[in-house]
């Protein structure tokens, strides 16, 4: 079994940038993916990134704005999120073996993102 611990997540002004930490216990041989819940919304995904890190994807709405990264040494993968706007705001999860039904292999705890108008 594998444990992933987001960090973080804080409360920022629209037009600033933070950089999410997902770290697991274990070496994991997966894609790995980030994916948000808003009150009142479903999950939705907003990126994941293969194990070499080569092919990378993105949800339409953070495209160009939001970078997955990850270190492998380190079990590690992160999320670089600029240009943030208020509809941003979320709990931010990260996963293993993401699925594009929105199922996962394991998932963080989460870590919430607040940006402010």
């Amino acid at each position: 079994q594998v444990q992933l611990v987001e960090s973080g997540g804080g409360l920022v002004q629209a037009g600033g940038s933070l950089r999410l930490s997902c770290t697991a216990s274990a070496r994991t041989f997966n894609t790995m993916g980030w994916f948000r819940q808003a009150p009142g919304r479903g999950r939705e995904f907003v990126a994941a990134i293969s194990w070499s890190g080569a092919t990378t994807s993105y949800a339409d709405s953070v495209k160009d704005r939001f970078t997955i990264t990850r270190d492998n040494a380190k079990n590690t993968v992160y999320l670089q999120m600029n240009l943030l706007k208020p509809e941003d705001t979320a709990v931010y999860y990260c996963a293993t073996g993401p699925r594009a039904s929105g199922t996962a292999d394991y998932w963080g705890q989460g870590t919430q993102v607040t940006v402010s108008s």
